[in-house]
């Protein structure tokens, strides 16, 4: 398949809620295998559709160490997140050269349709669990920063203006 280009930030897309998937076609898996293509090249653990400027609410998460066993992901939504939160430092290819650390809750139950047109229903915990809801957050029209506070925010957009430069 295809690594992607990641569309820059602040092109609009990212700032666009994406469409839900009605079926799952041929189509719809090259654009997952391109993902997971564009994830892998990054390296990263996670990667929504969006991101590679297609509009539609698709996402692909790989946190295991040995690679090869990405979940893909249609329409996923969030059925309940644990209280307990965990600390991780998220960034975007969107805006390179910046991160931050966020809290978010540990573990997340996901309801989605799979690869076969199945709706499943799994649980994510620690890193895969973070890169689920930063995921969700892409599909929805939303940046990681957009969980900081305005102080916070404006000085990572700023930083990541002057390293584009």
């Amino acid at each position: 398949m295809t690594v992607r280009r990641c569309i820059p930030w602040p092109d609009k897309r990212l700032r666009t809620k994406a469409a839900p998937v009605d079926e799952i076609t041929d189509d719809i898996r090259a654009i997952w295998a391109d993902m997971i293509d564009t994830m892998d090249a990054m390296p990263g653990v996670g990667l929504a559709a969006p991101q590679i400027g297609v509009m539609l609410r698709l996402a692909v998460v790989d946190g295991s160490l040995d690679r090869g066993k990405a979940v893909r992901m249609a329409n996923p939504e969030i059925l309940h997140a644990s209280i307990e939160l965990r600390d991780h430092e998220e960034a975007s290819p969107n805006l390179p050269g910046v991160s931050a650390t966020l809290k978010r809750p540990r573990a997340v139950t996901v309801r989605y349709l799979d690869e076969n047109g199945t709706i499943n229903r799994r649980d994510f915990v620690g890193i895969e669990a973070t890169s689920v809801q930063h995921q969700i957050d892409h599909l929805n029209g939303k940046m990681y920063f957009d969980n900081l506070g305005k102080v916070k925010r404006d000085m990572l957009l700023r930083r990541a203006r002057k390293l584009a430069g």
